[in-house]
C-alpha cells in the first residue's frame, strides 16, 4: 500500500476516518498498558517509529549493529519478518529465499545473524542461547512481549508525523507525546521539514541515507522500487546525475514474479535505458534477472 496523500493533511478524509482512529489508538495503549514484558539477559535496542510507511528503520538498525559489532560484540537482530513464512527461525541465506524471510532479514543478514519471530519474546530467548550480547530489533516499539532497553524512534524528515492524526485517519501508530514516555531517542532522518524538533522532548539526532556509488555504462534508467516513498529513490538516483525517464511504482514489500521482472526489462531494452532499483527489492528478484538489475546499495549515517 502506498502513504495516502491524505495523511499529510486534515481534509474530510482524515476527518471521517477519525472515528475508526479512536478504536485503533485505544487498543494499542490497552495492549502496552496491560503487557508483562519478558526482560532479556542481553542489552535490547529497538530501532522503531510511531509513523507507517517506510522511514529507513533497516540501514539505521545496520548502522547500530556495525557499532557494537565493532566493539566485538555479540550483536543479533530479531524481526518480525514482513511476509515472511518462517516463525522462531534463524535466517540461514544458504536455505531461505527472501520470499520466505521477508526483505529486510535477508539483509540484515548479511551482517549478523537475524532471527525471525512475530513473537519477540521467544525470538529474544533464541538470541540469548545464541550468546547475543546485543538485540537489535528492526521495528516493534508497539510489539509489548520485550522490554527495551533502548529505543529510537526515527523519522522521515520530509514527512514528520503528517497530520498529526491516528491510522486510517493519518500516518501515526501512536501519538508522539505516548511514544517519546517509552523511547530515549528521536532520529530524523533527512532534513527536517515540518519543524518535528520543535515538537519533541527527547533529544534529536539527525541523519542520512548515503547512497554507495555505482557505475553505469547508460545514465538514462529506469527505476523502480515497492517500498513506502519510491519517489525518495528516484530523487536519489537524480542527485547522482542519472536522468530517470521510466519509473514503475509497485506495493510495498512486493513479491517480484519472473513476468514482472520480464516486462521491466523488456521495456527497458525497447527504450535503452538500464534498469535500477533498492536493496529490497533487488533481493526478491528471481535469480536468473539479478544480473540485469542494477542495485543501488545506502547505509545509513548519524551525523
Amino acid at each position: 500500500m502506498k502513504t495516502p496523500k491524505f495523511w499529510n493533511n486534515n481534509g474530510g478524509m482524515a476527518t471521517l476516518l477519525a472515528p475508526i482512529a479512536f478504536i485503533y489508538k485505544a487498543v494499542t495503549q490497552w495492549r502496552i498498558k496491560h503487557a508483562k514484558p519478558y526482560k532479556s539477559k542481553a542489552y535490547v535496542i529497538c530501532i522503531g517509529n510511531i509513523t507507517a510507511g517506510g522511514v529507513g528503520k533497516t540501514p539505521v538498525a545496520a548502522a547500530m549493529a556495525e557499532k557494537y559489532l565493532k566493539k566485538n560484540k555479540k550483536v543479533v537482530f530479531l524481526t518480525r519478518g514482513y511476509k515472511s513464512k518462517l516463525k522462531n527461525t534463524v535466517v540461514d541465506l544458504t536455505k531461505h529465499s527472501a520470499i520466505e524471510t521477508g526483505d529486510e532479514a535477508r539483509i540484515l543478514a548479511e551482517i549478523a545473524p537475524v532471527i525471525v519471530a512475530p513473537d519477540r519474546a521467544k525470538g529474544a530467548k533464541i538470541a540469548e542461547s545464541m550468546g547475543a550480547d546485543v538485540i537489535i530489533m528492526d521495528d516493534g516499539f508497539q510489539n509489548p512481549r520485550l522490554y527495551k532497553d533502548e529505543s529510537w524512534l526515527v523519522f522521515d524528515g520530509a514527512t514528520g508525523i503528517g497530520n498529526g492524526r491516528i491510522i486510517p485517519a493519518g500516518p501515526l501508530r501512536e501519538t508522539l507525546e505516548s511514544g517519546e514516555k517509552r523511547a530515549q531517542h528521536i532520529l530524523v532522518m533527512g532534513e527536517d521539514k515540518t519543524g518535528l524538533k520543535e515538537k519533541c522532548h527527547l533529544p534529536v539526532h539527525f541523519g542520512h541515507l548515503e547512497p554507495q556509488p555505482f557505475d553505469l555504462m547508460h545514465k538514462r534508467v529506469l527505476a523502480f522500487a515497492g517500498i513506502g516513498h519510491p519517489e525518495k529513490f528516484y530523487q536519489t538516483l537524480k542527485n547522482m546525475d542519472y536522468e530517470v525517464v521510466e519509473t514503475r511504482d509497485f506495493a510495498d514489500h512486493y513479491a517480484y514474479s519472473e513476468a514482472d521482472v520480464a516486462r521491466l526489462l523488456k521495456e527497458a531494452t525497447a527504450k535503452e535505458l538500464a534498469v535500477v532499483t533498492t536493496q529490497k527489492d533487488f533481493v526478491k528478484l528471481p535469480i536468473k534477472y539479478r544480473g540485469q538489475v542494477h542495485c543501488l546499495y545506502v547505509r545509513a549515517v548519524i551525523d
